[in-house]
């Protein structure tokens, strides 16, 4: 599955796309303008959208790759 394929099936199941979502980590303290803070772990974003939107493990990786700047919309 292509990472663009993992945000399509985030928005499929949140109805939140990158931009909502970086908003809404910037909101719960985890970035700042969708960018990641320092000391941030991984478990906590996977925590957030597994108790928030029942998001599983993949999925809630891939956010924290585009929040992190590992991986951005569009790619492979």
């Amino acid at each position: 599955m292509s990472f663009q394929a993992y945000l399509d099936t985030i928005k499929t199941k949140t109805g939140k796309g990158p931009e909502e979502l970086a908003a809404l980590a910037d909101g719960k303290g985890f970035s700042d303008a969708g960018k990641l803070k320092a000391g941030v772990k991984a478990g906590q974003i996977v925590e957030w959208l597994r108790d928030e939107f029942g998001l599983g493990h993949g999925h809630s990786m891939a956010v924290y790759a585009l929040l992190s700047g590992k991986r951005k919309p569009g790619d492979k």
